[in-house]
């Protein structure tokens, strides 16, 4: 039986993963969550756990001068204190939540050559943070960055929030045509359980099959609470005018994919040296 500690309690990901463990593989793992918002996870030790997920980290706040700071000491300094302290006690694997964003764009291609360049804060803090864990890694240390784009799934944040609170608060909706690499949140525990269970080291970038569209996503959600929405052309195309400006806008509206060839393919993982692992979702 596999050891997991999630290091971040109460967040997103890391709350849905031990769910999915326990209701499904509960017989393969026992996970443990702990609380990194005060000093007692120094005190923990690490002994004993095959594979540390780390999800503890800032996201989803709008960026200050005053916040600026907190982004590197949470994303970068404590992921890399995590990493060294599991790589001290003999953990086997650590695998880190980074993100999409340290490619800097809102819209877009990305492919396997496209070269980290983050411009937020977040994105800085989560490709700085990546460098120094990366470093880490050697034969008994295994290091497992994963790179998702939008995760959705209920109860989830950012971009996919917007959406959501755009369909409740309208009856109308801009029509336009663009594609999101996405990935559900079922999809994202089950590639981190394959990571565990076949011990992966290196850099991924799980997605959905499917690219999804915004108006498909606000279908769905339209769908999910029995309400009626009109896809607009007109208000599309104010959209689109906003994002040559907004940022805001690029997120929730523009097109920003990982190209689906079998190096991002969600059902064909491929590592650095090209050893594939079959996935089912």
């Amino acid at each position: 039986m596999k050891k997991v500690l999630i290091t971040g309690a109460n967040s997103y990901i890391g709350t849905s993963f031990e769910n999915h463990i326990k209701e499904n593989y509960n017989e393969e793992y026992t996970v443990h969550t702990i609380d990194m918002l005060d000093e007692g996870w120094r005190e923990k030790s690490f002994e004993g756990y095959d594979s540390v997920v780390h999800v503890a980290g800032i996201a989803h706040q709008k960026e200050t001068k005053q916040n600026a700071q907190s982004y590197y000491k949470v994303n970068k300094e404590l992921a890399v204190e995590v990493a060294k302290k599991a790589k001290s006690q003999g953990v086997r694997q650590f695998i880190f939540l980074s993100t999409m964003s340290v490619y800097g764009i809102n819209e877009g291609v990305i492919t396997k050559e496209t070269a980290p360049a983050p411009k937020s804060h977040y994105g800085i803090s989560k490709w700085q943070a990546e460098q120094e864990i990366e470093l880490l890694a050697d034969k008994e240390f295994k290091v497992c960055i994963l790179r998702p784009p939008m995760v959705y799934g209920k109860g989830c944040k950012g971009n996919f929030q917007l959406v959501a609170k755009l369909v409740k608060k309208s009856p109308v909706f801009p029509k336009i045509k663009n594609q999101r690499s996405m990935i559900h949140i079922n999809n994202l525990n089950s590639f981190i359980e394959l990571a565990i269970r076949n011990e992966l080291n290196g850099l991924y970038f799980p997605q959905n099959r499917e690219y999804v569209s915004t108006c498909a996503m606000a279908k769905g959600i339209a769908g999910a609470l029995n309400k009626k929405i009109v896809f607009d052309v007109i208000t599309g195309c104010a959209v689109a005018l906003l994002r040559l400006r907004l940022s805001i806008a690029k997120k929730a509206f523009g097109s920003l994919i990982y190209k689906n060839t079998e190096d991002f393919e969600f059902s064909y993982i491929i590592t650095e040296n090209n050893e594939s692992y079959k996935i089912s979702v």
